[in-house]
């Protein structure tokens, strides 16, 4: 069982930054994919940034410019690098890493318990 834990969110001030960081039980070359989520309240929980085992990226456009995925893998562990940030980032933020069965095309998704990120002044 892949257990991700979540950390870095918090208040802070439109234009301010942030780091989240996404640690996870098991080697991160694992997984086919790891990425951010975040869900608003009211709203549908979005792809944010995905970050592919080959170190391929790709984001929303709403946080294109502003938002970077990186990992770490001797730490085994995701970060999310937000500048710039605005009150529309205000989001309770998941991490999520999809794992390939062996010799199989099925996949498991597993989350991160999430973290929540204010922005406001």
């Amino acid at each position: 069982q892949v257990q991700l834990v979540e950390s870095g969110g918090g208040l802070v001030q439109p234009g301010g930054s942030l780091r989240l960081s996404c640690a996870a039980s098991a080697n991160i070359f694992r997984f086919n994919t790891m990425g951010w989520y975040r869900q608003a309240p009211g709203k549908q929980r979005e792809l944010v940034a995905v970050l592919s085992r080959s170190g391929s990226t790709n984001y929303v456009d709403s946080v294109k410019g502003r938002f970077t995925i990186s990992r770490d893998n001797a730490k085994n562990t995701v970060y999310l690098q937000m500048e710039n940030l605005e009150p529309e980032d205000t989001a309770v933020y998941y991490c999520k890493a999809v794992l390939g069965r062996p010799w199989s095309t099925i996949t498991d998704d597993y989350w991160g318990q999430g973290t929540q990120v204010t922005v406001s002044s």
